[in-house]
């Protein structure tokens, strides 16, 4: 998008449009996945982040205005794997981890491209496996990606 020209690449990043039919074809398996084997549990990652992005894409299409949808990597490596951007530049980004526990790696994506764009950078999400939602730091949030499924409770506000 327009905010978001400086410091990044201009490489290119593919999700498949059927993760389950991507992890057939890899031949992973929840057993597989149960087992712990480091180079399979990198593949999930990959697949669960291809199917997120794949469910944020589908609730972005019930929006009426336009957007800008893309990943955001810079040339240090810092990367965020889905980047939304409305008509006005204002900024709210998404990063995916196949993990329940979260550090400030899992998060310094978010605080780079926060940092980049300052005001226009509404809010970012780095959805886990975890069961938790809180915020992380300013404008930074951490949230179980079944959180994407979930209606946001009525309250009732009082003045």
């Amino acid at each position: 998008g327009r905010t978001l020209r400086s410091r990044a690449n201009k490489a290119p990043k593919i999700h498949l449009v059927d993760s389950g039919l991507a992890a057939h074809m890899l031949g992973i398996t929840p057993q597989k996945i149960d087992a712990r084997d480091p180079a399979k549990l990198s593949v999930y990652g990959h697949l669960l982040e291809t199917f997120v992005v794949g469910e944020l894409l589908k609730q972005l299409s019930w929006q009426d205005a336009i957007y800008s949808v893309g990943h955001w990597r810079t040339s240090n490596g810092q990367e965020v794997d889905l980047v939304i951007e409305d008509d006005g530049g204002n900024v709210v980004a998404f990063e995916v981890k196949a993990s329940r526990d979260v550090n400030y790696k899992d998060i310094s994506g978010l605080v780079a491209l926060r940092s980049a764009l300052g005001d226009q950078f509404r809010a970012g999400f780095l959805l886990t496996t975890g069961e938790f939602s809180y915020q992380y730091e300013d404008r930074i949030f951490v949230c179980p990606i079944d959180r994407l499924w979930q209606p946001i409770p009525e309250t009732s506000h009082t003045q």
